[in-house]
């Protein structure tokens, strides 16, 4: 394997650097906001389930306590 010298890493770096393409402010914005609502659907639906599954552990509790 063939060594770099510290100078044509430093090129290699600062020519792949120049190569990144950044989003602009309107698709950042966009993302956060997918983010935020996608998060906020996820959570409300992991609420639900939560919810309907504490219930019938509840219930299941309940009906065991009663056949004893």
């Amino acid at each position: 394997m063939a060594k770099t010298s510290a100078v044509e890493f430093f090129n290699q770096v600062k020519t792949e650097a120049g190569k990144i393409v950044w989003p602009t402010r309107r698709e950042t914005m966009m993302t956060a906001v997918m983010v935020v609502i996608m998060t906020s659907i996820l959570g409300l639906f992991f609420f639900g389930i939560d919810t309907i599954f504490g219930a019938i552990v509840k219930w299941l509790l309940t009906f065991a306590a009663g056949q004893a």
